[in-house]
C-alpha cells in the first residue's frame, strides 16, 4: 500500500513545541515576584530581616557576617553524632583579621517549622540568642520582646 503523505525527517537541535503545540513551558510567575525565589532565598530574606530589625537597636551589628548555611557540619572525622539536640545556630569569633559571625542553620530550621511566621519567629529568636553570645549579653537585652511570641 503506497502512503501518500511521507513521514517527516526528525530535525536535529532543540524542540521548539511541545506535542500539543503549545510551545516550552515557562516559569509560573516572573522571576521579580517572590513566589519565583528559592525556599533558600526566602530563608535568607528572613535572616536579613531579623538582622536588620536588630541591628536599628545594636549598630556594632554590621561589623559582624551573618551566614545561611544547609546543615551543621561535623568538624572532624572522629567526631560522631551525639544524642544531643542538632543545632539552629552558631556563632564564630573574630579572629586574624576576620569579622566575627553568625551561621543559622536552614534545614534544621525549616524542620522545626511548619509556617512562613512561626519560621520567621523562630529564625528571630535563633539570631538574637546567637548575637546575645557573641556579644557576651542575655537575649532579653538584645531584644527586649524576646521569648514573647
Amino acid at each position: 500500500m503506497d502512503n501518500p503523505v511521507p513521514p517527516r525527517a526528525a530535525r536535529p537541535g532543540p524542540r521548539r513545541r511541545d506535542r500539543h503545540g503549545r510551545g516550552m513551558r515557562g516559569p509560573i510567575a516572573p522571576p521579580q515576584v517572590p513566589l519565583a525565589a528559592s525556599r533558600a532565598e526566602a530563608f535568607a530574606d528572613l535572616v536579613q530581616d531579623s538582622v536588620e530589625r536588630l541591628e536599628r537597636r545594636w549598630p556594632q551589628l554590621a561589623e559582624i557576617d551573618f551566614l545561611v548555611l544547609e546543615v551543621p557540619r561535623l568538624d572532624g572525622p572522629a567526631e560522631a553524632w551525639s544524642d544531643e539536640a542538632v543545632p539552629l545556630g552558631g556563632t564564630i569569633p573574630s579572629r586574624e583579621g576576620r569579622p566575627a559571625r553568625v551561621v543559622v542553620y536552614r534545614r534544621p530550621v525549616e524542620i522545626r517549622t511548619k509556617g512562613r511566621d512561626e519560621r520567621a519567629a523562630l529564625v528571630h529568636e535563633v539570631v538574637v540568642e546567637q548575637v546575645a553570645e557573641l556579644l557576651g549579653l542575655t537575649p532579653e537585652t538584645v531584644d527586649p520582646r524576646y521569648g514573647e511570641d
